[in-house]
């Protein structure tokens, strides 16, 4: 009975600490999309407060299923904000060159961990202003491909298929986000240089 009990608190200990730290990791990706940490935190709390999850029960799956839930939500809510801004370019459109030959971050001469850094550590401010110059599709995009590691049609159907996103749109836009961000590190490594 002892030994149950501890594997139980075991459990519950171990699961509120991954349940923590999948807060943290769904404020900061609701605050990236949001662009507003106010609503962010609004979305995480309504997400979370509808889901219903075992912290002791396969607590990967269940931090993948509230993540996907918190994406669409946040979705949603950029496209009532702006739905304009979410109607799929046109497949002309969709095709013109951009500086970046691939559709992977490490295109852009970036490495996922060089990315997680930008995104909380030393460079947040920086990433945080660039994402918020960009069109409201093209950060949720970047954010789902870049952030999440999302594949094209994934991300598609997070726009939502009926608005007319294909992966290969998808795919195109990414890419335009990746230039964007590659010419904005050149620009601020170039500052520096100046500034020192």
């Amino acid at each position: 009975m002892t030994e149950n009990a501890t594997i139980d608190n075991d459990c519950s200990g171990a699961g509120l600490l991954k349940a923590q730290d999948a807060a943290v990791e769904l404020f900061q990706l609701a605050a990236l999309l949001l662009g507003n940490e106010s609503d962010a935190l609004s979305l995480v709390e309504q997400t979370v407060s509808q889901a219903e999850i075992d912290p002791c029960a396969q607590a990967d799956v269940a931090t993948g299923l509230v993540r996907r839930q918190l994406v669409g939500a946040a979705v949603a809510r950029m496209k009532q904000a702006s739905p304009q801004a979410f109607l799929a370019p046109p497949a002309s459109d969709a095709q013109h060159v951009t500086c970046i030959d691939g559709d992977d971050l490490s295109a852009a001469g970036i490495t996922p961990a060089e990315l997680a850094e930008m995104i909380s550590g030393a460079g947040r401010d920086e990433m945080r202003a660039w994402l918020e110059q960009l069109p409201l599709a093209q950060r949720a995009i970047f954010i789902q491909r870049a952030v999440l590691g999302w594949d094209n049609s994934e991300t598609a159907a997070t726009l939502g298929e009926t608005s007319g996103w294909q992966p290969q749109q998808v795919s195109e836009v990414f890419r335009q986000a990746l230039c964007s961000l590659a010419t904005s590190l050149v620009h601020s490594a170039a500052a520096q240089r100046v500034a020192v």
